[in-house]
């Protein structure tokens, strides 16, 4: 177990609370380092980061550090979409092929946009083997996804498409817009919110990026989701998670960070992700800046898919690319709140009835079945407390 570090930061007293899980963290979860960030009407309440940047504990975790935050990247992927949705420019209920023509083959003609944002559209996995460098080549995966056939019947079941949402989503984003799926979220959502994200990370970023800790081998009586995949190599399962066959050691390299992959290889802090959310908890606009409407943002929370899922071993629901609260694993005591975890533990999301966001970026990855982390979660029941 970690000792605990000196917290660094900011913190209403009136949420102090927070203050004192965030340490206690670092003994009861061991820790290495991190950052929390929340806000209430728009406004910081707790800003907050503590620990170490390497597993030999000889660097601090700086105020700006970033790190990756794997599937956490999803929900700023979704965001772009509903973006284009409030501009006119996408229309979530017709053809995915109206905006990406090349998708019209193996049954997709008719497949609608939204079931490619609730994870119904069958296309979780590429079934034909693709090279490891695949996944830093955008074309390759779009054009791997136009031509494969759906895995179920579209729209019959949800199932959780790990990494095959940010290529499916990101292509009709960049058909429907003329940007990348990294460029439209930086000039539509992050620069104009001041939000330290980034899909696809600029070279004069990278000394500021915290590389992730890879999580030990769970014990004898632990679940693990990594042995699960692996139960099957040919299996929707596996080839959903492992193709392209990309090592875990990739998210620490130059070249996984430069790429776009809007699944999984957002760059970001606590504070990032609460500055995002912060604008979905308050009707879509904070200090002048309007993301999305607040009809769009109500239509995106709405429960889409619900039940056990088709890939994971895990009871999930989503609305229009957004996590919801399960009946297993709440995100907050409120129904209506919305967001996404990441592998390893990361967590960002907006709680529009609460008008608060929080967000909560690690280096420590743990591993579990689970949808959102013991540490962030009890960071998350301590905002609630104090509310």
């Amino acid at each position: 177990m970690s000792a605990q570090p000196n917290i660094e930061g900011t913190c209403d007293a009136r949420f102090e609370v927070v203050r004192r899980v965030f340490a206690d963290n670092f003994s009861t979860f061991g820790e290495t380092g991190a950052s929390v960030a929340v806000t209430v009407e728009g406004r910081t309440v707790v800003d907050l980061w503590a620990g170490w940047e390497d597993q030999a504990r000889t660097r601090p975790w700086r105020r700006d550090a970033i790190a990756n935050v794997y599937s956490t990247t999803k929900a700023m992927t979704a965001i772009c979409a509903h973006r284009l949705v409030d501009q006119g420019k996408l229309d979530l209920d017709a053809p995915v092929a109206r905006y990406w023509p090349e998708f019209a083959q193996a049954g997709k003609e008719t497949l609608p946009v939204r079931q490619l944002l609730n994870h119904r559209a069958g296309l979780p996995a590429v079934s034909d083997l693709l090279p490891p460098e695949a996944v830093y080549q955008w074309d390759a995966m779009a054009q791997a996804l136009a031509a494969q056939e759906p895995w179920w019947q579209p729209g019959s079941r949800h199932g959780y498409h790990a990494l095959t949402f940010g290529w499916l989503v990101g292509e009709v984003v960049r058909r429907a817009s003329g940007k990348s799926l990294g460029a439209f979220f930086r000039d539509e959502v992050a620069a104009p919110l001041g939000a330290d994200c980034h899909i696809g990370l600029p070279q004069s970023e990278e000394a500021r990026v915290v590389p992730l800790l890879l999580p030990p081998p769970p014990g004898p009586d632990q679940a693990d989701l990594l042995a699960e995949i692996l139960k099957d190599p040919q299996s929707m399962l596996a080839r959903a998670f492992v193709n392209p066959p990309f090592p875990l050691e990739a998210v620490n390299t130059r070249e996984w960070r430069a790429a776009e992959i809007p699944a999984a290889n957002g760059h970001t802090n606590a504070r990032g992700l609460a500055t995002v959310y912060a604008a979905m908890a308050c009707g879509g606009e904070i200090d002048g800046v309007r993301v999305l409407r607040r009809e769009r943002i109500e239509q995106a929370l709405r429960m889409e898919s619900d039940g056990p899922d088709a890939l994971l071993p895990l009871h999930t629901r989503f609305g229009q690319g957004f996590m919801l609260s399960t009946p297993v694993e709440k995100i907050g005591p409120n129904p209506r709140a919305f967001g996404h975890g990441g592998m390893g533990g990361s967590l960002g999301f907006a709680d529009p009835d609460a008008h608060m966001s929080f967000g909560y970026v690690m280096n420590e990855m743990h591993a579990g079945l689970w949808l959102f982390d013991p540490r962030a979660l009890a960071l998350a029941e301590a905002v609630y407390q104090c509310l």
